[in-house]
C-alpha cells in the first residue's frame, strides 16, 4: 500500500477544495454557527454535482464504487474548512451500515443525493464497548432514546441497530432535540422514539462500522491540524515584534518544527487507516486525535491575542479536534485495543 496520493484523488480534492474556497471558507462557517450550521445548499453540490455523497456506494447503487482512499481525501478537505456538512455521518458511517445489510434502495437515494441517514448511536460510541442505545422493539415500532447523535438534525432517515439487527426509522416519526455540543460547527441531538415505525434491514454488526468510521476520522484530524498549522506559519511570518518576524525567533521555529512533524506523522496514520484493518484505525485514531487537538492549542497560543478571540475561525478547529478526539473512541480506548491487536501483553 501506497501513502502517495493518485492523480484521481489530487483532482478530487482540487474540486473539493475549490468549492468550499468559493462557497464556504472558515469566515462564513464562523458566520453561520450562531444560526444554522449545516449548509445544506453546499451539501447538495457536493453530494450531487461532484459525487461525494456516494463515493463508497458501489456502481450498481449509482455509486462511485470509489474506495476509502477517495473518502479519506474529502474528509482531510472538509476538516481544512471545519465544513458544517453531514458527510461523516451519513455518506462515511450510515453508508458503512447499509452496505452490511444491502439495503439498495436507501444505497440508491443516497448516491444520488436525494436522502441523507444517520446511524443512531452516540457520536462517543466506542468500537470497543457496547453502545448505550436504550431502545426496545415491540411489534415493528421503536421506543426509546439515543443521546448525543452527530447529524441527527438533518438526516431523513435514522438507521437504529436494536439486538444486532439495524432497522430504518424516518425522521419524521421521531423526536429530534439539538443540544449544546462543544463543536459548534456538527451539532449533536437527543433522539427520542415513542413507538415508530421500524423497517428492519438485516443483521448489522455496529462495532465494525465504528471502527471504520474511526479510521476514515483520522483523515479528518488531519485536515484540521494541517489547516492550522499552516495558517499558523503564514501569520508568524507576517506578524512583527521587536522589528522583526515573530517566525524568525529560535523558540518559534522549534515549535512549528516539531508539528510539521507530528503532521507529516498524522498524515501516514491516516493514510494506513485506509486499508480497514482494525490495527491500523487503532494506530490512526491513537495519534491523528491529539494531534488535531496539538495544533490547534499551538494555532491558537502562536496567534496570540488574535487567536483567542470569537472573530478568529482558530476556536472552530480547536473546539472540533477537541469534539473529534471524544469521538467513535478516545486515543485512550485506542491505545488500549492496540495491544491484543499486535499480539502483544497488555496492562498487567
Amino acid at each position: 500500500m501506497t501513502l502517495l496520493y493518485t492523480d484521481v484523488e489530487e483532482e478530487l480534492r482540487a474540486a473539493v477544495r475549490d468549492l468550499l474556497a468559493d462557497r464556504c471558507p472558515p469566515s462564513a462557517v464562523l458566520a453561520r454557527v450562531e444560526g444554522t450550521p449545516y449548509d445544506l445548499d453546499l451539501w447538495k453540490t457536493l453530494a450531487r454535482d461532484i459525487g461525494v455523497a456516494g463515493l463508497l456506494i458501489p456502481e450498481e447503487y449509482g455509486g462511485a464504487g470509489a474506495s476509502a482512499r477517495e473518502a479519506a481525501v474529502v474528509l482531510e478537505e472538509l476538516g481544512r474548512g471545519v465544513t458544517p456538512v453531514p458527510f461523516f455521518t451519513s455518506s462515511v458511517l450510515a453508508t458503512h451500515a447499509l452496505l452490511q445489510v444491502g439495503a439498495a434502495d436507501l444505497l440508491t437515494g443516497m448516491a444520488a443525493g436525494e436522502i441523507t441517514a444517520v446511524v443512531a448511536v452516540p457520536f462517543t460510541a466506542s468500537p470497543y464497548r457496547e453502545a448505550r442505545v436504550a431502545v426496545t422493539l415491540t411489534d415493528g415500532t421503536l421506543t426509546g432514546q439515543v443521546r448525543g447523535v452527530a447529524g441527527a438534525d438533518v438526516a431523513d432517515v435514522l438507521l437504529v441497530p436494536v439486538d444486532g439487527v439495524l432497522h430504518a426509522v424516518r425522521a419524521a416519526d421521531v423526536r429530534v432535540e439539538v443540544v449544546p455540543s462543544l463543536d459548534l460547527t456538527r451539532p449533536i441531538a437527543h433522539v427520542t422514539l415513542d413507538g415508530a415505525a421500524a423497517e428492519p434491514l438485516g443483521a448489522f454488526d455496529l462495532a465494525e462500522t465504528l471502527r471504520f468510521g474511526a479510521g476514515l476520522l483520522a483523515s479528518e484530524q488531519l485536515g484540521v491540524a494541517e489547516w492550522c498549522l499552516e495558517t499558523t506559519l503564514a501569520y508568524v511570518k507576517e506578524r512583527y515584534q521587536f522589528a522583526r518576524p515573530v517566525g524568525s525567533f529560535q523558540a518559534i521555529k522549534h515549535r512549528l518544527a516539531d508539528l510539521w512533524l507530528d503532521v507529516v506523522r498524522a498524515r501516514a496514520a491516516a493514510r494506513g487507516a485506509t486499508d480497514d484493518a482494525p490495527m491500523s484505525a487503532a494506530v490512526a485514531q491513537a495519534w491523528n486525535a491529539g494531534v488535531a487537538v496539538h495544533a490547534a492549542e499551538e494555532a491558537v497560543q502562536l496567534h496570540g491575542g488574535i487567536g483567542m478571540t470569537w472573530e478568529h475561525p482558530l476556536h472552530l478547529y480547536l473546539k472540533r479536534a477537541k469534539a473529534t478526539e471524544l469521538a467513535l473512541g478516545t486515543p485512550g480506548d485506542h491505545r488500549d485495543a492496540l495491544a491484543p491487536l499486535a499480539d502483544l501483553p497488555g496492562p498487567a
